[in-house]
């Protein structure tokens, strides 16, 4: 088992920045791809962003692509998402996952998810 919980959401204002953190325990960190995904209320889950386990190959949504940032720390098993220049699309519910695989992005084959945490961007 690994317990996933994330900290960081809040409310912010279009074009400012948060830093989500995922707090790991429980089974080996480096085994895992960590990724994050998102969701509003009556829309499916959707991929964020991914980090491999030693954190030098990371894939990233359409949607977020050079404003966002994934990163990990091994040492604290902890992966971090810092977001810039959010906008009011972004608003949404974040979840942290661990994927051993990392064959696909999808939230079906994710192995476990944390609870997540609430990010508001509003105008």
């Amino acid at each position: 088992q690994v317990q996933l919980v994330e900290s960081g959401g809040g409310l912010v204002q279009t074009g400012g920045s948060l830093r989500l953190s995922c707090a790991a325990s429980g089974r080996t960190f480096t085994n895992y791809y960590m990724t994050w995904f998102r969701q509003v209320p009556g829309k499916e889950r959707e991929f964020v962003a991914a980090v491999n386990w030693k954190g030098n190959f990371v894939w990233y949504s359409d949607s977020v692509k050079g404003r966002f940032t994934i990163s990990r720390d091994n040492a604290n098993n902890t992966v971090y998402l810092q977001m810039n220049s959010l906008k009011s699309e972004d608003t949404a519910v974040y979840y942290c996952a661990a994927d051993l695989e990392g064959r696909t992005w999808s939230s079906n084959d994710m192995d476990y998810w944390g609870k997540g945490t609430l990010v508001t961007v509003s105008s």
